[in-house]
């Protein structure tokens, strides 16, 4: 498993209102459109599974033709890519798959896309993909065979007849231009057939050695995908085998995988959570020798954070789907009067979490936190704790560090996608992190932090994913802020000292089982709950039978 780090879990910084849908489908076109020799010219598109069910009122079209363009997650001009695309020569076409047609095509993901893309050159590329959460993706297929291509690392793909001596080739090319493979898979039809050998590795390719490669007779093309640079990192060097053995042995001192690890790991170090997360996230990013860049991050996501919980407050918009605009303003407004049955930070909170779903759906830049759909948590909690509370900035990063863990381990252990363990999974970890930030933030201890974060994911276990018109606004927002209180709750109940039955990693794989035994229709299909209620579907303009 590639090791997930911050920015996994913080991030991506991109434009609403879909991490998996919107940022994850951009992730995968410009994966697509690097493995081109000439600049698209058309692209036939299928969507599939919760990608067909709800993929216009997430964005996903428009992100994907953003990502055949070239744009990255935070463009705001993803928006406006049907335009752009048009005007820059590029056309495209969408065919919404049914559920049979997924059956038939062997998609295993229910966020799958096909593209056939023809380039300028006149060069056919049929490629894969799905999106596998949090804005994470991977290209599954490229011509027909089976590959798996996360992006992380830059990746040397190469088009070759299943021939003797073609791997060794390639390998003894990147040798010779000093670049160092990380892993070698070789991807085939059947022996002696058609066959896709995939390198990733350290650092970037020079032009040299993909000359070097293609001059082999049993290689028909090579493809080159960079990896996407972490925001703040500096540029990776090549390392010595001496230091990879060190940054290898740096970075087992100070991972961990469960939150009982975690509990461990701080006790043996005299730590707080967020200090362990700040080593593990120093020590992941020296495995590939760039540096880890977390202040600087931290900062860019904190000011992006802000941003988005103040922008409705003052000046509300409608959103692109048309359910939502304006409700932060109105709640804040009904919150300072004197008969308000909800004030003080709760109602900050509320309110800055139901603002971030409105800059969301506005195809606004937001930080998914664990994704898009809840993004609203803990931005919400942060701010209305410092503003309560006189908090300054470098507290908050240790809250959002802390937070941080939370997630990861959410995601390695479990799921943070809607649309394979429901809303539970997005908002319910969500506020677990953001309860966890609450009682870092407070002063709490590592034990008291995951004792918080048990309570939120127990709160919320159950939640379904159930989005209206498949549109990240109804339900959406008003969960968002309800989860705000609720981690403010969870946090205050375990600051008390009030003992939890079941530890965390106990509570987070029965999270994990109960998102797993929800059927299709309550993970982001937009096909039941809410979505399936007679005034939901009137609002569609559809039967309640779909």
């Amino acid at each position: 498993m590639e090791p997930l780090g911050l920015r996994d879990i913080i991030g991506p910084i991109m434009v609403g209102p879909s991490s998996s849908h919107t940022a994850g489908a951009l992730r995968i076109a410009r994966m697509a459109r690097r493995l081109l020799s000439a600049s698209p010219v058309r692209a036939d598109i299928t969507l599939y599974g919760s990608f067909s069910h709800t993929g216009c009122g997430h964005g996903t079209d428009k992100a994907l033709v953003a990502g055949l363009l070239g744009m990255e997650a935070d463009d705001l001009r993803i928006r406006d890519s049907f335009f752009l695309a048009k005007a820059s020569g590029l056309e495209f076409s969408f065919e919404h798959a049914s559920d049979a047609e997924a059956e038939a095509a062997g998609t295993d993901h229910p966020n799958t896309v096909d593209m056939r893309i023809t380039d300028a050159d006149g060069a056919v590329l049929e490629v894969r993909g799905v999106s596998v959460g949090g804005g994470a993706a991977a290209i599954r297929r490229i011509d027909g065979v089976d590959v798996d291509i996360s992006g992380k690392r830059t990746s040397v793909v190469v088009s070759q007849r299943d021939e003797r001596g073609v791997l060794a080739h390639i390998a003894r090319c990147l040798a010779d231009a000093q670049v160092n493979i990380a892993t070698v898979r070789l991807y085939r039809t059947r022996r002696g057939s058609d066959a896709f050998t995939v390198m990733e590795v350290d650092g970037a390719v020079p032009a040299s050695a993909k000359e070097a490669i293609a001059a082999n007779p049993g290689v028909t093309a090579v493809r080159i995908i960079p990896a996407d640079a972490p925001e703040g990192a500096a540029t990776a060097e090549a390392l010595t085998d001496a230091q990879v053995e060190a940054a290898e042995a740096r970075f087992a001192d100070s991972d961990f995988t469960t939150g009982e690890e975690l509990l461990a790991l701080c006790r043996r170090r005299s730590c707080t959570i967020a200090q362990a997360m700040a080593e593990r996230e120093e020590a992941l990013s020296g495995l590939d020798g760039a540096g880890a860049g977390t202040d600087e991050y931290l900062a860019r996501a904190l000011d992006v954070m802000r941003a988005s919980t103040e922008g409705p407050l003052s000046h509300p918009e409608q959103s692109i789907g048309g359910l939502i605009g304006g409700e932060a303003h109105d709640t804040a407004f009904a919150c300072a009067r004197p008969d308000a049955v909800v004030d003080g930070i709760a109602a900050d909170a509320m309110v800055r979490a139901m603002a971030v779903l409105e800059t969301n759906a506005c195809m606004g830049r937001i930080v998914a936190t664990p994704t898009a759909g809840s993004s609203g948590v803990l931005p919400g909690v942060l701010f209305a704790l410092q503003n309560a509370k006189g908090y300054g900035d470098e507290t908050l990063r240790k809250g959002v560090l802390t937070a941080a863990a939370v997630g990861y381990l959410a995601a390695r252990n479990a799921t943070v996608s809607g649309a394979e363990g429901g809303c539970q999974a997005e908002v319910g970890t969500a506020a677990a992190m953001a309860a966890a930030a609450a009682v870092e933030m407070a002063g709490g201890a590592p034990e008291t932090a995951l004792d918080a974060a048990s309570n939120a994911l127990c709160a919320l276990m159950g939640l379904v994913c159930d989005p209206v018109g498949g549109l990240v606004e109804v339900p959406c927002q008003k969960r968002n802020g309800s989860a705000a209180a609720v981690a403010l709750t969870c946090a205050q109940v375990a600051l008390a000292g009030v003992p939890n039955l079941v530890p965390f990693d106990e509570t987070l794989a029965a999270m994990d089982a109960v998102g797993r035994t929800l059927p299709a229709s309550l993970r982001e299909t937009a096909l039941g709950g809410i979505a399936a209620a007679p005034a939901a579907c009137a609002w569609c303009g559809q039967g309640c039978e779909g």
